[in-house]
């Protein structure tokens, strides 16, 4: 591969889109970035709101704050942040510039608009339509597959925007699914880091910041610092409790942004974290760092990509198994250690469920770490998985194939049964 190819600008390209800052837990950001959406579009605060959301979304927003809004949960509090404060022109970051009056406007907001929430039954995991209504006239936004992908905009019944769905492809970005990882490899070493610096440091600067306030200060059940206090201070302990702090402040109410990957800040952080610890441990240049970053990062995309955004599947496991691959990147891995390290790490813990996002997220993203390091240690001893032990098939492909087969087909009956048991109110 060469710099140029077309390869090479479509992997470059997928950085750049999916490594973006976000502020908070995307699924509520997402919300209220459609809700500033819709209001822009009425042209005036509304009197009345109706939020339709698929299954996950309802599972990834129950539980986790809302940020900038004074410890406010749940789609009714996200929903009222967009449409009192949001500046739907920041997309992610549409509560970033939340003033102490705007906190108050949400807080009456969210007393006194009428907010209807419905299940909504679509076939698309992701999918969400926010309508605001006022004065006799109304405006809609559906966002459906990714968090700022916006297929429908409608003003009094009159379609602006209307753009078709499926289920397969993810509209208005980049294709993701001729990826392999020789070619994620390939790219790696033909990388001329100038072309990506820009977008991991980003995401070294912001991920890093957030998991440090992670450890200093008490958020959720505080896994990161819990590590630290448990464990000591090896780099390997080290590297998971930065991704877990990370994810105990994002989850807990911490307004600090993070880069995320593949529309999730904790598998930004998961994939990012681990890498950086490393690197600094060994000293290495920061054009190798980089070129780990880019690897571990584009790794993490590859698994999420048969996944789908969002799962039953606890999407920490893939961005543990990629960590762990940039880490072996980082000791002079070679291919076979890198595809190995993710085969045995995929393959290790598996059977994490997403539940929501909420502060246990933190523990699960220590254990997709740990897997992550014991795959590469495997490898690094002589010992791996092989085709026919349980899902391990007969190269990374084909696991990473099943992993995303396991993901998107195998658990759609356990979402929903998770998804019944968070709403049960007994």
């Amino acid at each position: 591969m060469k710099r140029g190819d077309e390869t090479y600008c479509l992997l470059t390209n997928i950085l750049k889109e999916e490594l973006v800052p976000a502020m908070g837990c995307t699924e509520p950001i997402a919300l209220a970035y459609a809700a500033a959406r819709a209001r822009d579009l009425l042209g005036r605060m509304p009197e009345r709101v109706r939020v339709e959301a698929s299954g996950s979304i309802i599972k990834n927003v129950k539980s986790v704050i809302v940020p900038n809004t004074d410890h406010l949960k749940g789609i009714p509090a996200a929903v009222c942040a967009g449409i009192a404060a949001g500046d739907a022109d920041r997309k992610l970051e549409c509560l970033a510039g939340v003033t102490a009056e705007d906190v108050r406007r949400i807080h009456e907001a969210l007393d006194l608009l009428p907010v209807q929430v419905d299940f909504l039954d679509s076939p698309l995991t992701f999918d969400m339509i926010v309508t605001v209504e006022a004065g006799g006239e109304s405006a809609r936004v559906r966002i459906a597959n990714a968090h700022t992908n916006i297929v429908l905009l409608e003003k009094n019944g009159e379609k602006l925007l209307d753009t078709p769905v499926t289920c397969e492809r993810e509209e208005g970005l980049c294709d993701h699914t001729g990826m392999t990882l020789q070619h994620i490899w390939d790219y790696v070493q033909a990388l001329d880091v100038a072309d990506v610096r820009e977008t991991l440091r980003r995401q070294i600067d912001c991920n890093t910041a957030i998991a440090e306030e992670g450890l200093r200060g008490q958020y959720g059940a505080s896994i990161g610092r819990v590590m630290m206090d448990a464990y000591g201070i090896s780099v390997r302990n080290r590297a998971i409790a930065m991704a877990a702090a990370g994810s105990d402040a994002r989850m807990n109410g911490c307004e600090m942004p993070v880069v995320i990957n593949s529309g999730s800040g904790n598998q930004g952080m998961t994939c990012c974290l681990p890498v950086v610890v490393y690197a600094q441990e060994l000293q290495v240049s920061e054009e190798q760092l980089l070129r780990a970053l880019a690897l571990s990062n584009l790794i993490a995309i590859h698994i999420k990509t048969g996944i789908g955004r969002l799962s039953a599947y606890c999407g920490a496991v893939s961005a543990g198994a990629a960590a762990g691959a940039g880490i072996a990147y980082l000791h002079g891995g070679d291919y076979e250690m890198i595809a190995h390290t993710v085969v045995n790490a995929l393959n290790i813990v598996s059977g994490i469920i997403c539940d929501g996002a909420k502060a246990s997220c933190a523990a699960k993203i220590a254990s997709s770490v740990e897997a992550g390091l014991l795959g590469w240690e495997m490898y690094r001893h002589g010992k791996q998985f092989v085709c026919g032990d349980g899902i391990v098939a007969r190269d990374v492909e084909c696991c990473i194939r099943n992993i995303g087969r396991l993901g998107k087909e195998g658990m759609r009956e356990t979402n929903r049964e998770i998804l019944k048991m968070m709403l049960d109110e007994k």
